[in-house]
């Protein structure tokens, strides 16, 4: 008897599967199916997802005697089907993501093999990443039987990690010499960015980027909090110092800053929220460098003692301000081609130990004073 109470788990889950399956596969007469493998298609979306087009057909095991016309169809009432077949808690894909291109697909006598019916997907990278999304499709057709089972296909897609690989910066720390200085000097606006995950603060000066006595995103300084992000430039630093603004240790955190001249505003923004601002005299702001001692630097300023001790991932300088709203929403990942990025460091590639290549083509790699190290993450953390 215990036996048998053992094997009854097994037992219902077969039955579960079965019938999720529709499992009934008569094999005989010539029936048609979708032409898959597996009737599931995940698609993992990293970032910015451009567009995607997928297709099915039907098939069938002989040729076809006469033509069959067939129709795939949206099936929304399918996802509840879905969730129980896969164990998933899957939400219907909003129709304003996918386009039904062409659903009708033809079998000629003769053929085994349907022409394509096409479906097209679209700006999935504003779908929510803590959400998984199905399209389910039915197959149908008055033409020919059909293979229960191979029916129904389900489109489904669900947010990968953006960021897998970040660089070490403690005690090291890189030189940026600019392709086309042109980009970055007389400055009328700027905007850096750097996704950071600090292990510990306690010195006097840790610097994210940017050239010491000229512009610098900096954390800390003399009387200020070790842990407060700060704008150091050769016309005065901003903000004034607030123990309430630290950032945290073991915990990453985006940060950017914006500066226009025209209007003197100075913001500091973290994860995308507005933290500081106000305004301070500004004609131009030149990061171009001098080849020397004055170069654009990440991760250094004025002493190797000035290091960033953590990780960091995503640095950006652009020659125009972005908004708020921009910046809270491409805080791990950003097209190069954006207009005004002149400067984007990933710091993901753990093939080149010295170099870090610039992401927007412009040609403005950053070189290490010493050998990279890299950790693994997944970002965004859930």
């Amino acid at each position: 008897m215990k036996k048998i109470f053992k094997y009854i788990p097994m037992m219902l889950a077969v039955l579960a599967l079965a019938s999720c399956q529709d499992n009934d596969e008569e094999t005989f007469g010539n029936k048609a199916s979708i032409n898959s493998q597996e009737m599931r298609a995940e698609t993992i979306i990293k970032g910015d997802a451009g567009d995607v087009v997928k297709t099915l057909s039907i098939t069938m095991p002989r040729p076809a005697e006469k033509t069959i016309n067939a129709t795939f169809n949206v099936a929304p009432s399918l996802v509840s089907t879905y969730n129980k077949c896969y164990g998933a808690n899957a939400v219907i894909l909003p129709e304003e993501y996918y386009n039904v291109v062409n659903n009708k697909v033809t079998v000629d006598a003769g053929s085994v093999k349907s022409t394509d019916a096409t479906f097209e997907f679209t700006n999935l990278g504003n779908l929510d990443r803590e959400l998984i999304y199905v399209l389910p499709v039915e197959v149908q057709t008055a033409d020919i039987d059909l293979v229960s089972s191979a029916s129904k296909y389900y489109f489904v897609f669900r947010a990968g990690a953006l960021i897998n690989v970040v660089t070490n910066m403690s005690r090291n720390y890189l030189t940026v010499q600019w392709a086309d200085k042109s980009q970055v000097a007389n400055m009328s606006q700027i905007t850096m960015e750097a996704l950071l995950y600090p292990r510990e603060f306690g010195k006097l000066i840790s610097t994210v980027m940017g050239i010491e006595g000229r512009f610098l995103m900096r954390i800390g300084d003399a009387g200020f909090p070790d842990n407060q992000i700060q704008i150091a430039t050769d016309r005065g630093n901003f903000p004034a110092a607030d123990s309430n603004k630290g950032l945290q240790t073991k915990m990453w955190q985006h940060v950017a800053l914006t500066v226009d001249c025209a209007t003197r505003e100075y913001k500091i923004y973290i994860n995308g929220r507005l933290q500081s601002e106000g305004t301070m005299s500004m004609t131009a702001i030149d990061i171009q460098g001098n080849g020397s001692d004055r170069d654009f630097l990440i991760g250094k300023s004025y002493d190797d003692n000035r290091w960033f001790e953590g990780d960091m991932s995503e640095v950006r300088v652009w020659n125009v301000v972005r908004t708020q709203e921009e910046i809270a929403s491409h805080i791990y990942n950003v097209d190069p081609q954006t207009p005004g990025l002149v400067g984007y460091w990933k710091m993901d590639d753990n093939t080149s130990a010295y170099r870090v290549v610039d992401a927007t083509g412009h040609g403005n790699d950053a070189v290490a004073a010493g050998a990279l190290s890299w950790r693994n993450v997944s970002l965004p953390e859930k």
